[in-house]
């Protein structure tokens, strides 16, 4: 759905006959019920086929709405509808710490998010530049902006686990990377969209401040979409003893909300892929104002089309 506006506001007075067509079908329905001698059948009446009220209703309300939808087109009504971007440079910010070899989503967080990740590759327009950042107790880019998306699938395969979790260094990283996509060679002034899309498990624990972090993302105008990966019950071994590793949502929700991003929650890979398609559809997809004058134009129409056929139904004797 998205919100009209109407290039020819003026034109929409026509609706002004819309119910006085409508009171003057139902005082004519009045009228005839009042004339009408509920006892009485006359022999023309005995010959002819009874005509069914329903039909004659939707004869005139489908041409009503036909007339309708027919004045709202002729206002050339205009709104905002989605359109793919044809570039923009989106960076995976990804968690490798230790907790992500915990269990609690098959086969383990780590690989899931990696089949996952792969798959949202497949979803972004190929115009797209896209990165790789890995973060754990450091951070890097593991491979600057590119079309190529094999090249980005096979170093997300290559991912390894790394002790310690540093989101803050993950933003900063993923902010360099966005600063090295190339210039659209048909327009190397002009600047493409960007948006870092973060997917993290746990809590930060070393290096600088998140929130700083999606501060400076938010000068830079990169919204970051976080996911908050994993389930409460998470666990890794460590020395033959069970620590927990549960998620922690609250700092990647403040991330996206400091950035002008969205905040997404996933606890199993099905949910995880659900969730990087809706972020595919968000950042691949822009909101312009165009002209929607044909859609009404083709309301109109259908409307037209079933009142023709309500009318020839009741004018017709079918065998």
């Amino acid at each position: 759905m998205f919100d009209l506006e109407f290039m020819r506001p003026e034109r929409l007075w026509w609706l002004l006959l819309i119910p006085l067509l409508v009171g003057l079908y139902l005082f004519l329905l009045w009228r005839r019920a009042r004339k009408a001698r509920p006892h009485q059948i006359t022999n023309l009446q005995r010959v002819l086929p009874r005509q069914q009220a329903w039909k004659r209703h939707v004869a005139v309300g489908a041409a009503v709405l036909a007339l309708a939808a027919l004045n709202v087109a002729f206002a050339q009504p205009k709104g905002q509808v989605e359109v793919p971007r044809e570039r923009a440079t989106i960076v995976l910010a990804i968690d490798v710490s230790r907790s992500m070899i915990a269990e609690d989503v098959a086969p383990n967080r780590l690989a899931a998010a990696k089949s996952a990740a792969q798959d949202f590759l497949e979803m972004l327009p190929t115009g797209f530049n896209v990165a790789l950042v890995s973060f754990a107790g450091t951070a890097a880019v593991v491979v600057p902006p590119t079309t190529d998306r094999g090249v980005v699938s096979a170093a997300i395969e290559n991912l390894q686990v790394a002790p310690s979790t540093a989101i803050g260094e993950g933003i900063y990283s993923a902010l360099d990377a966005m600063a090295q996509a190339p210039p659209d060679p048909n327009d190397p002034d002009s600047t493409a969209p960007g948006a870092i899309v973060l997917l993290s498990d746990g809590y930060t624990n070393v290096g600088r401040p998140s929130d700083q972090a999606a501060q400076q993302s938010k000068k830079e105008g990169i919204p970051i979409y976080t996911i908050a990966y994993g389930t409460e019950n998470g666990y890794v071994e460590n020395d033959g003893r069970r620590e927990p590793v549960p998620v922690n949502p609250a700092e990647l929700r403040q991330i996206s909300q400091i950035s002008g991003g969205k905040a997404f929650a996933a606890g199993s890979e099905n949910e995880l892929k659900q969730v990087y398609s809706s972020i595919a559809r968000q950042v691949g997809y822009m909101k312009v104002d165009q002209e929607v004058t044909e859609a009404y134009a083709g309301y109109a129409l259908g409307f037209a089309i079933l009142a023709g056929i309500a009318v020839i139904s009741l004018a017709a004797r079918w065998p």
